[in-house]
């Protein structure tokens, strides 16, 4: 018997043949049929113990796998919602259970927040949805929940029933801090809008200098015109006199707005700029969350790719985004009409010459005829485009000691490169 608990059935067959053997050769048996039955006996009790043995030795063995895979779950699920944001509530909507990370949350200790209403912490909050909604459906809420003694957080809650109705633990709550979120937004909404305000000073800065171009060419014709003029009345004698001190005053006021037209054009073009030690690839990776916002409003693909290694230059960081974020733009508008439309971004170290950014299109690529004239103020090949743009874009490159060159690749669209020197080449203006 000891055989048919522990041995597997090969043994135990072995085992009950040579039983059956050593008692017949040691029992004396009336006859053939006598010793056959109790042979044939002996082994169906024995194989019959064997069977149940095996079986039970089968069970066991089954169990305690099991058990060993339930201890496995049971601590990864422990460990995973140790990091999670979990309450259980009952048909009261009363906390049953909750783990340390959602209590922070609420601002609570885990203890504080067994056998709690969840409504009493989220105003307003109803599970009802949850109840009624079919099993293993989800539903997902915003709340601003007002901590004791902290800031308010605004969370998501997901509120999911269980389907054992018999269970105490009725519906799961998961909340999702939404802090980071809101603050990441907030950083993109700041960026934009710093973006933009720099955008407009310097296009104001580019349409004035160019007034100021247009301007003092007409001004410094009036001035010697009233010189001549001057010049004539001072011949008739001292009846025209006062005439002529008139037109001294004009002519001196001419002269003035000349010499501030001049002084405006200077300031403009040797403006202040913060340059800095940057970091390329980082200025462009900076720049993402505004190239995110304009790839959704537009349903353009906006690619990436920059070399991070060995990419220190010499930048104004600001400026120098809301030029790229100008060229993307534009490569936006100028594929916007294809289903296919692509813009990419492209940032490559050139080692000592520098490092190379290009914004590159598959859109129709200029006409020969604009190649030169679309960096002039006031041109625009755009409907409805001041022509400041491009102009303004190449005045922050050129601020940088770079050229904006434009080119049209073999496979059409068009690229714009200009190239950022390294620190140790020149030094800020």
């Amino acid at each position: 018997m000891i055989t048919a608990l522990l041995a597997p059935r090969s043994s135990v067959f072995l085992s009950i043949i040579l039983s059956i053997v050593g008692i017949e050769l040691t029992v004396r048996r009336g006859g053939v049929v006598d010793t056959m039955a109790n042979g044939g006996l002996f082994a169906l009790v024995g194989l019959a113990v064997a069977e149940a043995c095996s079986r039970l030795r089968a069970s066991r063995d089954a169990a305690e796998t099991l058990a060993r895979n339930l201890a496995h779950r049971k601590t990864l699920l422990t460990t995973i919602l140790a990091s999670m944001s979990v309450v259980t509530l009952d048909d009261g909507g009363r906390i049953r259970r909750i783990t340390r990370s959602a209590a922070a949350l609420l601002g609570l200790e885990p203890q504080q927040a067994i056998g709690r209403r969840f409504d009493d912490l989220a105003p307003g909050f109803d599970a009802t949805p949850a109840e009624g909604s079919a099993r293993g459906d989800e539903a997902s809420r915003l709340w601003l929940i007002e901590r004791p003694g902290q800031e308010p957080v605004r969370l998501t809650i997901n509120a999911h029933k269980l389907a054992d109705d018999a269970a105490p633990e009725r519906i799961v709550l998961t909340l999702t801090d939404q802090s980071q979120a809101e603050a990441t937004r907030r950083q993109e909404r700041e960026l934009n809008d710093r973006l933009s305000s720099v955008w407009r000073l310097n296009s104001m800065g580019e349409m004035a200098a160019t007034l100021a171009h247009e301007l003092n060419q007409p001004l410094s014709a009036a001035a010697v015109y009233l010189h001549a003029g001057r010049t004539d009345l001072s011949r008739i004698g001292p009846a025209a006199e006062p005439t002529v001190d008139t037109l001294d005053l004009a002519k001196a006021q001419l002269l003035r707005a000349g010499d501030i037209i001049r002084r405006m054009r200077e300031m403009i073009s040797n403006g202040s700029r913060a340059f800095s030690e940057e970091r390329a690839a980082q200025i462009i990776r900076d720049l993402e969350p505004v190239i995110a916002l304009i790839g959704q409003d537009t349903g353009v693909a906006i690619r990436i790719e920059t070399d991070g290694a060995d990419d220190q230059v010499l930048a104004d960081r600001i400026q120098l985004q809301q030029a790229l974020a100008n060229l993307i733009r534009n490569a936006v508008d100028a594929v916007m009409d294809r289903d296919d439309g692509l813009v990419t971004v492209i940032g490559r170290t050139l080692g000592s010459e520098g490092y190379e950014i290009s914004v590159r299109d598959n859109g129709p690529g200029i006409a020969e005829d604009q190649m030169h004239r679309i960096f002039d103020p006031m041109i625009s090949t755009k409907t409805g485009g001041m022509g400041l743009g491009l102009s303004v874009t190449r005045s922050i490159v050129e601020s940088h000691g770079s050229a904006l060159v434009v080119s049209r690749p073999q496979d059409g669209g068009a690229c714009f490169t200009f190239r950022l020197s390294r620190p140790t080449e020149s030094e800020a203006p």
